[in-house]
């Protein structure tokens, strides 16, 4: 690598004795140099010549002075590593020199030695910083790269070239959410190529950006179905809070979405979201010539059993009681104790609410019937039954409602 240097001096002779001490690493292409009398010459160069390494400059200088050019230096984008050389004894200009950013100074007369060391000494701070400046350029590019494949977190410590070791397999806690659409294979038979292209691209593309700002990790996605981890690969104490808020903000998206489509004819389904938390084998299940990062296990298949789950009970989202319960301040209602498939016991449920539908009379109206079929009281069925009477659209007290009808009791349910 060839240094460019370029030296700032208004004496006549120092151009001449620079060149003669430098000869030998200038023929050996060690050193380029280039000269300017002042510092207005010396912006004008360094315009003229942008590759320049470092800077050498006398303070005491006609029409711009070297302390004002190490001003204008430190002003530029892309800053010159300058050495300043004032004076012997004159420790005001360099204090003044380096609180404005000088690398290092020289005293004159010059020492030729001092000087060639000081460059030196330079050369080797200005090839660290490019080192580093590449490697964080070429981290960004890899991020950038990385992260149309990649949920944020997960680019960003693959680019970030860390150990490796969160990204292993191993078990943690985690909030898992699995999203799904109704009606979605009839679509697929009936809708055109392109109209269906179109369509799972942007609901797809509008899930995930909602999964991101959530700080969410975007394990899976197989065709419309999309799974969703908090916790993992980095720590989120408030995993269960952020799976929630990342479940309603879902909801609503997809509910306008499917509306606009709609109003275009083409008849988009609900999408139905289930959330689970607990432990979970996670990590990059890809082998080594493929990356797969995901979870598995228990927690992992309950989520999507809720997911499930809201196919019968005519909700939108249905979450169990270790997300409730892990996040702050949860504003749902009971749905009951769910036998799902593959667990021997059964697991309460909840269906979140937004503050408003939360604090709304017919959730307190819904809650004192559910406690009632809790309580296996006989009066569980007409307060089920006066709730539909003026909520009709509520399907989940309408489920209820046809269970108690059909001769069930209490809130242990068996779900297909």
């Amino acid at each position: 690598m060839t240094a460019t240097i370029l030296f700032v001096d208004d004496e006549p002779d120092l151009e001449a004795l620079i060149l003669q001490k430098f000869r030998r690493q200038i023929r050996d292409g060690q050193l380029a140099l280039i000269f300017a009398r002042d510092g207005l010459e010396a912006l004008e160069s360094l315009e003229q010549n942008p590759h320049v390494d470092m800077v050498v400059s006398d303070i005491n200088m006609p029409r711009m002075d070297g302390l004002s050019l190490l001003a204008k230096l430190q002003e530029a984008e892309e800053k010159k590593s300058t050495i300043i050389v004032s004076a012997y004894g004159d420790m005001s200009n360099i204090r003044t020199a380096m609180n404005r950013g000088a690398f290092d100074f020289l005293t004159k007369p010059i020492d030729f030695a001092d000087l060639e060391a000081t460059i030196e000494k330079t050369i080797r701070h200005v090839e660290m910083l490019r080192e580093v400046r590449r490697r964080q350029m070429e981290a960004e590019r890899a991020h950038a790269s990385l992260s149309r494949f990649f949920s944020p977190e997960i680019a960003r410590r693959l680019a970030g070239d860390v150990d490796g070791d969160d990204m292993e397999v191993q078990w943690r806690d985690v909030a898992t959410l699995f999203t799904d659409i109704t009606g979605f294979t009839s679509l697929v038979e009936t809708a055109p190529p392109q109209t269906l292209g179109e369509l799972l691209n942007e609901y797809v593309g509008g899930m995930t950006e909602i999964v991101f700002a959530h700080e969410g990790t975007v394990a899976k996605i197989i065709g419309d179905a999309i799974q969703v981890l908090f916790n993992a690969p980095g720590d989120q104490p408030d995993y269960a809070t952020r799976a929630v808020a990342c479940a309603h903000a879902l909801d609503a998206w997809a509910e306008d979405f499917s509306a606009s489509w709609k109003a275009r004819g083409v008849n988009f389904g609900a999408t139905r979201i289930g959330a689970h938390a607990g432990p979970a084998l996670v990590g990059n299940f890809g082998g080594n010539r493929f990356f797969d990062y995901t979870a598995y296990g228990d927690t992992v298949n309950t989520a999507a059993r809720l997911e499930t789950a809201n196919k019968h009970l005519g909700t939108r989202i249905c979450v169990s009681a270790s997300v409730a319960k892990g996040a702050e301040n949860f504003r749902g209602r009971p749905v009951g104790d769910l036998m799902l498939r593959g667990r021997s016991e059964p697991l309460r449920a909840f269906e979140p609410l937004l503050q408003a539908k939360f604090e709304a009379p017919a959730t307190a109206q819904y809650a004192e019937a559910f406690a009632k079929m809790e309580a296996g009281d006989a009066a569980a069925m007409p307060a089920f039954a006066a709730l539909v009477g003026m909520h009709a659209d509520d399907p989940l007290a309408g489920f209820h409602l046809k269970r108690l009808l059909n001769g069930a009791k209490g809130t242990r349910m068996q779900l297909e």
